[in-house]
């Protein structure tokens, strides 16, 4: 199957709900209503219950309790709250995906997008945008699946999803790997087209002719997630490690135990662990 035909099956395209596409909308908009996405907000029980819980979660640690929507996009600012509804809309766009452990995929995803955070924030770059790449930068694995699962499930018994070879496998196989499709449904959804851009590079963020920073520190965060939900021994971890990436970066690998033993570590430079960085967000996909 090529990559155009895969997404080119209305009846198989995840579908994002109207807040969702307001709040995808508003990142090319220069006068985008706050007003009228928190009554969009307010006016779904579900998802304002959901977002006030994760207000209220310790990932934010606030020191009042946030009951309303309103409250929520004042504390926790507008591109935060579009940042935790997108997850959310985009985790419940995608169900029973056959040959998928969706549990362990949306922690690795959540993992990636807090590591990608901590890493972007530390080097001085919008690490909001680095959030929600992490968060989406995995979900055209789910969209192969649930278009092509008998093709699929051979490279699963060879491979995990999570695999950091996994990208090379799918190019071999098909001659299109899950990055490409993930930016092709942000195409779709009407993602801005930087974004766009740099979700097509997070797989392979130094083989673009123009480098996307904000793909490359997704690409670091999604190898700290890997090693994580992977349970990835030391060794394996070591030999895995993105060094040109972190080099390119220039990310001092010191943030990371995986080098313990070939560099001195500052253990108040390490990243937190990846429980204590993404604890109380896990509802987003619940």
């Amino acid at each position: 199957m090529e990559l155009q035909s895969l997404i080119d099956q209305p009846g198989k395209l995840p579908t994002i709900p109207k807040v969702g596409q307001q709040l995808i909308a508003s990142f090319s908009s220069e006068d985008v209503s706050v007003t009228e996405i928190a009554s969009q907000l307010a006016a779904d029980p579900a998802l304002s219950a959901k977002l006030l819980r994760l207000a209220n979660s310790a990932y934010f640690n606030v020191s009042r309790s946030i009951g309303t929507v309103d409250a929520a996009l004042q504390m926790l600012g507008f591109v935060m709250v579009r940042n935790l509804v997108l997850g959310n809309s985009v985790a419940g766009a995608f169900k029973h995906i056959q040959g998928i452990d969706l549990p362990q995929f949306w922690r690795y995803n959540l993992y990636t997008a807090c590591s990608a955070r901590w890493l972007a924030h530390r080097g001085d770059f919008n690490s909001d945008m680095v959030f929600t790449l992490g968060l989406m930068h995995g979900i055209g694995q789910l969209q192969m699946h649930a278009v092509m699962p008998q093709a699929m499930a051979p490279l699963d018994k060879q491979m995990s999803v999570l695999d950091g070879g996994r990208v090379q496998l799918e190019m071999d196989t098909f001659g299109f790997h899950y990055a490409q499709v993930s930016a092709e449904l942000a195409r779709i959804w009407n993602f801005p087209q930087p974004l766009i851009d740099a979700l097509r590079q997070v797989a392979t963020p130094l083989a673009a002719p123009e480098f996307s920073e904000a793909a490359a520190w997704v690409h670091m965060g999604a190898w700290r997630a890997r090693c994580e939900v992977l349970h990835l021994s030391p060794e394996v971890q070591a030999a895995t490690y993105p060094v040109d990436v972190g080099r390119r970066l220039h990310l001092d690998s010191g943030w990371t135990g995986a080098l313990a033993n070939q560099l001195p570590q500052d253990e108040s430079s390490l990243m937190p662990p990846l429980l204590e960085l993404t604890e109380g967000l896990e509802a987003m996909f619940e």
